[in-house]
């Protein structure tokens, strides 16, 4: 990845998330425990879905991506952000920026598609039960995953070149807690709204056909099952979606929040306390809202304790 044309020393200075500086240690503490809880939470439910045949399924492959996705997403922005709490310089290297972005712009597309997916999944295993075994085969299911893996990685990849081929002058502060494109674009200095029209075109893409394709497949779903008049796959079928929208919403629109609007309207406040709702927030919350609401979860876990 090119350094392109850059000014005034060679590291960029994170901001952090708050400017308090005799709550850094209480405020390192807070973050280290919830980083923890992300990933025992998240290494658990992987574990769960490797040791338990019966939930080697099409959901539960899909499910174990995520986790796998969210460990990587709380792992590229929290390390950095805890050390900066109990730092004085704050300081990241170009390098350590350009990861940072590739990284979570590779990361959340993925996550993005992989959503999109796990409802697709739950659209045909109620709505075309009996071709569900052929339209979700273990070939099938790996191509999907293979394809949001390699699609967003190509993407971040081609916004993490251009973005850090651009020229940065004058202050080298991101307002930011950790390096993201739009935190990035008020310190470039030249017009970057044609650059900006293109990462809304990649959002709109990855992030809200996803979307769209969720709120449809469980609309389609809650419609096929209220007609069953079955009142136990009912309650069964509102909690598995509720649960998935509900993570779903919280991930997508704070994403189409940060990445659809130009930097001029941004506010580095707001931009931050969406930031953690989408990169610490989900990924802490994916694995109890899965296990917590799901029976198969439950029991698999209450197996492995016998």
């Amino acid at each position: 990845m090119g350094t392109g044309n850059h000014s005034c020393g060679t590291d960029f200075t994170l901001v952090g998330l708050f400017q308090y500086g005799h709550m850094d240690t209480f405020l390192f503490t807070v973050i280290s425990i919830i980083f923890a809880v992300a990933l025992i939470g998240n290494i658990t439910l992987v574990l769960l879905i490797r040791l338990d045949r019966r939930l080697h399924t099409p959901m539960y492959f899909f499910l174990s991506q995520l986790s796998i996705i969210d460990m990587m997403c709380i792992s590229t922005t929290v390390p950095k952000m805890g050390a900066n709490f109990l730092s004085d310089t704050k300081a990241i290297s170009i390098l350590g920026c350009e990861i940072q972005v590739f990284m979570f712009m590779s990361l959340a597309g993925c996550e993005a598609l992989l959503l999109g997916f796990m409802s697709y999944d739950r659209y045909i295993a109620i709505c075309q039960p009996l071709h569900y075994p052929v339209l979700m085969s273990r070939k099938i299911c790996c191509s999907m995953v293979a394809g949001a893996w390699s699609s967003s990685s190509i993407n971040a990849l081609a916004h993490t070149v251009y973005v850090f081929q651009l020229p940065f002058c004058g202050s080298r502060i991101v307002n930011h807690f950790f390096c993201e494109v739009p935190s990035l674009l008020p310190l470039v200095c030249e017009d970057t709204s044609q650059y900006e029209h293109m990462i809304v075109m990649s959002v709109l893409v990855l992030v809200l056909l996803p979307f769209l394709a969720i709120l449809a497949s469980y609309a389609r779903v809650l419609v096929v099952v209220f007609q069953m008049g079955s009142g136990q796959g009912q309650s069964r079928a509102v909690s598995t979606c509720s649960s998935h929208l509900t993570v779903a919403s919280l991930f997508y629109v704070t994403g189409l929040c940060t990445y659809t609007q130009p930097h001029s309207l941004h506010s580095p406040g707001r931009d931050k306390v969406v930031a953690v709702l989408y990169s610490i927030v989900t990924p802490v919350l994916n694995p109890f809202i899965y296990s917590l609401r799901n029976k198969e979860v439950m029991g698999a876990l209450r197996r492995q304790r016998g």
